[in-house]
């Protein structure tokens, strides 16, 4: 029996018990994994899932502190939905198959990819000792996290990501009025020709209490700024600097995304990839489907995500797309879009705000 630990952690000081999502297609192997869990007062399994699909809509529901993750399983197997949690939405995942030995190919991919720990069930055992230890290996992973993510929590403001196309103009007027003027720092993805974007941002930066400018190259993401991506050159992307300890912004030179430079999807999707559940993503009014993808990998990630509503959106093609692909957590009418976005992103702020 092998288990592979990045770093030793003090499992008591942690005092609320660890919250498991078991990811197994064996019914047997997820039934002793969940006995031998369960035997450790430290632990708490909160579900089980039999694919990847199943453990993602899980992982949003349930937000479970570590992910027990099997390599073999139907269609998507271990490795590929470890590379696309790791992507998408951090977290401690602890690996346990027989496949994996203490230098094998398979437990180092895994490590490379992200994994905390990779835990070997042996095949020639009996019984719940198969899993004998997998318990601390859980406790500890929980305990990584901390170590690995609370310091871009601790510096970083939750940011806020807008897309719109037709009838975006007034929808994002109407939106940003609401906005104190020390708003969660927010980008915005307007379709619209360069020509026009200074002008609108000029406009926007005249009816709103926060500073309103357009995207430069590495500028930061901070309170009380709302930034507009400049259109037709580049693509307007979000990424985490460590050594500022901030988000900033990249202008990025790559072909058009669905017909679009910038497109709506290339920031969603960098937003997912750098903020998780450090993010609120919003689609309004807009034709086609430019930005459905990019808003479904933000909720898979973690992020808190908002959808206008049939009823006030000028074109309900945008919104339309992003609510049936399960993009949208929360369907709204535009009078009540500003409101929602402060109170997700800034929950501590509401009174102030009020």
């Amino acid at each position: 029996m092998m288990q592979v630990h990045h770093k030793i952690f003090d499992p008591y000081l942690r005092h609320s018990p660890v919250s498991v999502l078991i990811v197994d297609d064996s019914l047997t192997s997820r039934a002793l994994i969940t006995l031998a869990l369960k035997r450790d007062k430290r632990i708490q399994v909160v579900g089980t899932a039999t694919t990847p699909l199943e453990a993602r809509d899980m992982i949003i529901r349930l937000k479970p502190d570590v992910l027990t993750l099997d390599v073999e399983m139907p269609g998507m197997n271990g490795l590929q939905f470890l590379e696309k949690i790791m992507r998408l939405r951090p977290m401690p995942v602890v690996m346990v198959s027989s496949l994996l030995s203490p230098h094998g190919e398979i437990t180092e991919r895994a490590r490379q990819m992200g994994a905390v720990s990779c835990f070997s069930k042996m095949p020639t055992l009996q019984g719940e000792d198969a899993f004998a230890g997998l318990g601390e290996a859980v406790v500890q992973a929980s305990l990584s996290r901390t170590a690995t993510h609370s310091v871009k929590k601790d510096v970083s403001d939750a940011i806020v990501a807008i897309g719109a196309s037709t009838g975006g103009v007034e929808a994002l007027s109407e939106v940003l009025q609401s906005f104190p003027v020390d708003c969660p720092p927010t980008v915005i993805v307007q379709h619209m020709p360069r020509q026009f974007s200074e002008n609108f941002s000029r406009r926007l930066n005249s009816i709103s209490r926060p500073q309103v400018n357009l995207v430069t190259d590495f500028c930061r993401l901070e309170r009380g700024q709302i930034l507009i991506a400049p259109g037709g050159e580049a693509h307007t992307e979000i990424a985490y600097d460590e050594n500022i300890a901030s988000y900033v912004c990249h202008l990025v030179p790559r072909p058009t995304v669905n017909g679009h430079r910038p497109s709506v999807d290339a920031l969603f999707l960098s937003v997912a990839r750098s903020a998780g559940s450090r993010a609120v993503g919003v689609i309004l009014t807009g034709m086609e489907a430019d930005g459905a993808r990019g808003l479904l990998a933000m909720r898979e990630a973690g992020a808190k995500t908002i959808g206008q509503d049939q009823h006030t959106s000028v074109i309900y093609g945008m919104p339309r797309a992003a609510f049936e692909c399960g993009a949208v957590e929360t369907q709204l009418p535009l009078p009540k879009i500003g409101a929602a976005i402060l109170r997700l992103a800034d929950p501590h702020k509401m009174e102030t705000y009020q």
